[in-house]
């Protein structure tokens, strides 16, 4: 069977060179005689590939020296804990709550001091982003967390809060290097890296180094704590080293492709076939507003269920996988990150004027 064009919100489209490189590298990584998934992660060979895909992320992203990089696990959801473990010092933190993984962070800080939901977009099902120009933040906030790009409902930040001075937290795993971002004016940025850079198991955590202390709250495991991965290079206990590996090479894929400017350039272009059909159907909608959506996932209903349904069904035997929605907002989702060509967004817009005509 031939590769179909998958639409997954993740685990994701990965580049088809990256994937080739690997399998030629899978029984010998580089004369060592083994594949990189068996290496022992103390090996000299390992330390170099743990280097090197830091060095071009730190390159790709223009990261500050003073701003350490992780490599972790546990996905999004254990940062969910890990973040107001090590950095809600006063215990009050101000969460903006534009999606389910938002709103997860916020109900989990709650177990570990004063969380508050200083803005919300759930009255219109997460369909937009508030206006975060003036907020309340609170005096004594040790930080402002934002979900930059909501994967479930297609909205992105294309604007960064006013925080008022407080240290601005950001989950980008729907949208890590699809764009060029400026780091520092985050106190840290992270992501899963199973939409847009790898495989399942990966979380970049991207953390200005004076946050990083000894001073936890009381009872932090060793493993939660910044500290402990800082200190040990990632490599405290074994790291999720195929994961890592594999990270690297699409590092590597982007640089070829010209970095992060050409690929917001190229995913605003193919963005725009997709909404720019959307905008124009009889059939399909978008449910998002226009200057909140994202370039990365994109939600759309007909505003029948058993016809959206029919058409997940049919696009799926056409070859264009994984196009269901979210089974909390239903209808359908492309998600069209890095990885995935011109040609799939093209070939979707294509069997969509075709399902629009055999079904209005």
């Amino acid at each position: 069977m031939s590769r179909v064009y998958n639409f997954s919100a993740g685990p994701a489209v990965l580049p088809e060179e990256v994937l080739a490189e690997a399998a030629a590298e899978m029984m010998d990584y580089r004369g060592t005689g083994m594949s990189v998934m068996e290496m022992s992660h103390r090996s000299k060979a390992y330390q170099a590939i743990i280097d090197e895909a830091e060095a071009d992320l730190r390159d790709l992203m223009n990261i500050p020296n003073n701003y350490k990089v992780l490599f972790l696990q546990g996905g999004a959801s254990q940062q969910f804990a890990m973040i107001p473990m090590n950095l809600m010092k006063n215990g009050v933190a101000d969460y903006i709550i534009t999606g389910q993984w938002a709103k997860k962070a916020w109900q989990e800080a709650q177990m570990y001091g004063k969380a508050n939901a200083v803005a919300s977009s759930a009255d219109k099902t997460f369909s937009y982003i508030p206006d975060c120009s003036d907020l309340p933040i609170s005096e004594d906030a040790d930080y402002v967390y934002i979900c930059e790009n909501n994967t479930i409902y297609g909205t992105k930040f294309w604007q960064l809060p006013n925080t008022k001075g407080k240290l601005l937290i950001s989950d980008v795993s729907s949208c890590f290097l699809s764009e060029p971002v400026d780091v520092s004016k985050y106190g840290m940025i992270y992501g899963g890296v199973q939409k847009n850079i790898g495989p399942a198991g990966v979380v970049i955590a991207i953390i200005r180094e004076d946050l990083v202390s000894e001073d936890v709250r009381p009872g932090t495991p060793t493993m939660l704590r910044y500290k402990t991965h800082v200190d040990n290079g990632s490599m405290y206990n074994t790291p999720p080293a195929y994961g890592i590996y594999i990270c690297g090479k699409v590092f590597k894929w982007l640089k070829k492709r010209g970095g992060l400017e050409a690929m917001k350039a190229y995913n605003e272009k193919k963005a725009a076939i997709l909404y720019d059909f959307l905008d124009s159907s009889k059939l399909f909608k978008g449910t998002v507003e226009k200057k909140d959506r994202s370039l990365m996932n994109v939600p759309f209903v007909t505003g029948d269920k058993d016809l959206d349904a029919k058409f997940v069904k049919e696009a799926e035997a056409a070859g264009l996988v994984n196009l269901k929605g979210h089974r909390s907002v239903g209808g359908m989702r492309a998600s069209i990150y890095n990885a995935m060509p011109i040609e799939g967004v093209e070939k979707l817009v294509a069997f969509m004027k075709k399902f629009e005509e055999e079904n209005l």
